[in-house]
């Protein structure tokens, strides 16, 4: 009678051993995934969205946390104001969004951004497509603070901030506006 090692493979011993190919398709998954964040530092490096640029510094040891210096765009409420938003990325970027908040003394006070940094936007979570970038994450948040009419924090923001999580990932959202 054969046991269920045997069924799987018909060799008791090769079951036993994980497959020597299992580990390509994890592989080409994380030479994927530092290419796509190479891409991605290059254009930010080299393109940044208006107002924005990366902190060198926060790329020298990992490529998978960086900092992004932004100033608030002319002619709106944040101008002339300076910020810091921190991306996060797993190693299942870009099919899962990267973990972003601002960081640092400033933190703008608006109604979709807590005072913990963590930012209430769609496409942080579950409108995030593999299609986006990094640039257009920070294009969606500079025209999110741009198009602001009253700085205030969101009505719920002391709960928020006692009660939630680190990661702002890990908070299930609910989005009932797009207006400020």
């Amino acid at each position: 009678m054969e046991g269920p090692s045997q069924v799987a493979t018909g060799f008791p011993l090769l079951s036993m051993f994980p497959c020597r190919l299992c580990w390509v398709p994890q592989r080409l998954a994380q030479v994927a995934f530092k290419k796509r964040l190479q891409k991605e530092l290059l254009a930010l490096q080299n393109d940044p969205p208006p107002g924005m640029t990366l902190n060198e510094k926060s790329v020298q040891n990992s490529i998978t946390q960086w900092i992004v210096d932004m100033e608030g765009a002319p002619g709106t409420l944040y101008e002339g104001e300076k910020f810091q938003l921190l991306f996060k990325f797993s190693s299942r970027y870009p099919f899962d969004s990267p973990q972003v908040m601002f960081t640092g003394d400033n933190i703008p006070v608006h109604p979709h951004v807590y005072s913990n940094g963590h930012i209430c936007l769609s496409i942080l979570t579950e409108d995030w497509s593999p299609a986006l970038s990094v640039q257009s994450v920070c294009l969606s948040i500079i025209s999110m603070l741009s198009s602001c009419k009253e700085k205030r924090r969101p009505p719920d923001n002391s709960f928020y901030v006692r009660t939630c999580n680190k990661n702002p990932k890990k908070t299930k959202w609910w989005y009932h506006d797009d207006t400020c």
